[in-house]
């Protein structure tokens, strides 16, 4: 199999150039993104691999198979830069589900500390020899009320770190984890009650902008939000009304709505034209990671192993339990249980 991987950034070659020789596969590493303007590239390859900030909609479907291309093969769990419908009877969409839920629940738990304790603050502050303690004072994670959205692998991972802390937790999930013990309520219960929120699922229609101007009004004063999952679950612009008004009391943001042409790259010489982002980062009780949660060195080595994996079995079986299929209605549940090709 050969494969065009595009958006190549320096710490995703070994890792997937290991596998390859190992496997049989042979990775061409592209450094642009995968839109209709690139499309191109992938001319007389059998895949592209591809990650969250790649465009595989209608338009560049119809080019990846003009050129040949039968398998996209995300290195990511989400999905929702992919046109699975679109694809379906033409490209065959495979992704790894999960690589370490490990490494994104602790950033999140990460940034959460890193905020309510001012560690930042303190870093910026011990470097210029300023040793006061001024507006320093944070809070106890003991004994207060985390909620959390989404209750997959990850959010299940951030779910026994907060108890670990000795914090209430209640959760929010369309599709319950039976028997696990998370105490479950409703969205709106969810927002009113906690002091912490943590997002842990994916977007879709159902949850793009989730919070929102009205959702923000039913938070508790002060809440602490934290994003580690897509951007788009959040609407930016409220909030940051929300935290101009005071309702949120801090954000910790490890994705943004509108990250693709931004994160990943340096832009420390320009001027930043997303006045949102701008607005974001300006303020004290903000702090904005790169989308890197999932930047551990076990969970790249489970990325390439896992998406090698997936191209390896498409390739030797036509199926692939980890294929996003459109065919039977649910894109990550197939009634032909990967027994046989959809198409």
């Amino acid at each position: 199999m050969k494969i065009a991987f595009f958006d190549t950034k320096q710490y995703d070659i070994e890792p997937f150039r290991a596998c390859g020789e190992k496997s049989g596969v042979e990775y061409k590493f592209f450094e642009p993104k995968l839109t209709a303007d690139t499309a191109g590239l992938a001319a007389g390859y059998d895949g592209v691999c591809v990650f969250v900030n790649d465009t595989v909609d209608a338009e560049v479907v119809d080019r990846l198979y003009g050129e040949g291309v039968r398998l996209v093969a995300l290195r990511c769990a989400g999905y929702n830069n992919v046109d699975v419908k679109y694809a379906f009877g033409k490209l065959h969409v495979v992704h790894v589900p999960a690589y370490s839920p490990y490494a994104v629940a602790e950033h999140a738990m990460a940034l959460l500390l890193t905020s309510i304790r001012r560690i930042h603050k303190a870093y910026n502050r011990t470097r210029d020899f300023n040793f006061s303690l001024s507006g320093m004072t944070g809070f106890d994670l003991h004994g207060k009320t985390v909620g959390v959205v989404g209750t997959g692998r990850i959010g299940r991972v951030f779910i026994d770190i907060c108890r670990g802390f000795g914090m209430n937790v209640i959760a929010y999930d369309k599709f319950q984890a039976e028997g696990s013990g998370i105490d479950y309520v409703t969205l709106p219960e969810l927002y009113s009650r906690s002091d912490i929120i943590s997002f842990h699922c994916p977007l879709t229609d159902e949850t793009h902008h989730m919070l929102n101007a009205d959702t923000i009004k039913l938070l508790k004063r002060g809440s602490v939000i934290i994003n580690t999952s897509r951007g788009a679950l959040i609407d930016a612009e409220a909030l940051l009304a929300g935290i101009k008004s005071r309702i949120v009391g801090a954000a910790c943001l490890d994705v943004y709505e509108e990250e693709s042409d931004i994160f990943f790259e340096d832009f420390s010489g320009h001027i930043m034209d997303d006045d949102t982002l701008a607005r974001l980062i300006s303020m004290p009780n903000v702090i904005v990671t790169s989308h890197q949660a999932f930047l551990t060195e076990e969970a790249l080595h489970n990325i390439a192993e896992t998406t090698t994996s997936n191209i390896i079995t498409f390739a030797e079986k036509g199926t692939c339990d980890n294929e996003l299929c459109y065919h039977c209605g649910n894109t990550e549940t197939c009634k032909k249980q990967r027994l046989e090709r959809c198409f």
